[in-house]
């Protein structure tokens, strides 16, 4: 199937109650375990580069990093029967935003959202109009999450939940194709000192206002066994706790069409890692001490394929 438009496929979502996980990407094996998820699951799926990963794969040249994230992505996508789209995650740079959109993106994010409403909406609607010039679909964000997520911090002193009749004036000022309030979830794998809870009549009165595709951020789930593998084999993740699966279920429920997941794939690829590596000091071929984390990352988005329910979806 083509690669295709990001607002094409939560546009479906949105109108078939279900949600697709936008995932992270870094190298090659994120890549290779997206599409071979969702080719084993017939789901769609969102690839997302974050500035960062942008940089590194350009070695500092972010139009030659965007250029090549675009040329990897489509060459799998044509070879596939499942709609793909690649997607620019918290894009706060407009040097970046503008290389993505050069490059032939399928949708960015504009992430305006430490500053005041007004100019939020200000260089919010500036990016939906050059994008939407050339057929790119953009995400915005109100509300801030606390956190940490590559070039995104928030301290906890900082952060608001949105304002559901801003979000709908938000809207219709300024166009987006898809919005991601803030309603209650962190960025990174160190999420909440408590239980996890997120304001669900909030979300559910920014759909009814809205009713666009809503985007949940910071809602990596941090599995248990993958967190123990890790420390098992010397990693250090005490403290690290991410959104129950019963709570992004639930979400969905009231409203949510795409789940950001980055935590957990980073997470269990560097656990397989361990695992491989102290099991095979002599080995040194990265094709083959690649190939067990790319496994699991791989079996981790089947799980949240089928728990947000794009399964056969595609």
């Amino acid at each position: 199937m083509p690669y295709v438009n990001t607002k094409d496929i939560l546009d479906k979502a949105n109108k078939g109650y279900y949600a697709v996980p936008a995932l992270n990407i870094n190298n090659l094996e994120f890549l290779q375990a997206i599409i071979e998820a969702g080719v084993e699951e017939n789901s769609p799926v969102i690839i997302e580069t974050s500035e960062g990963a942008i940089k590194y794969a350009g070695d500092g040249d972010v139009q030659r990093g965007a250029s090549l994230f675009v040329s990897m992505v489509r060459a799998f996508a044509d070879n596939t029967d499942i709609p793909v789209s690649l997607h620019v995650d918290h894009g706060k740079s407009f040097k970046i935003l503008m290389a993505a959109i050069k490059a032939g993106y399928s949708s960015i994010m504009i992430d305006a959202s430490e500053y005041p409403f007004e100019k939020n909406i200000e260089e919010t609607k500036k990016m939906v109009e050059i994008a939407h010039s050339v057929g790119v679909s953009v995400e915005a964000e109100l509300g801030r999450l606390v956190g940490i997520e590559d070039n995104v911090m928030v301290q906890s002193h900082e952060a608001a939940l949105v304002d559901p009749n801003e979000a709908k004036q938000f809207v219709e000022e300024t166009g987006v194709d898809f919005l991601a309030p803030a309603i209650g979830t962190s960025h990174g794998a160190f999420k909440f000192k408590g239980e996890a809870k997120l304001d669900f009549n909030r979300l559910k009165k920014v759909k009814e206002l809205t009713g666009l595709p809503l985007v949940l951020h910071g809602a990596s789930s941090v599995p248990e066994e993958v967190k123990k593998l890790a420390e098992k084999y010397g990693a250090d993740f005490r403290g690290a706790k991410g959104v129950p699966s019963d709570i992004l279920t639930e979400s969905v429920k009231y409203g949510i069409n795409k789940v950001n997941t980055d935590t957990d794939l980073r997470m269990a690829f560097i656990a397989s890692l361990r695992e491989y590596l102290a099991n095979n000091p002599g080995e040194f071929d990265p094709r083959k001490y690649f190939k067990t984390p790319k496994e699991l990352v791989k079996n981790i988005i089947r799980e949240r394929l089928r728990l947000l329910g794009c399964s056969n979806k595609a």
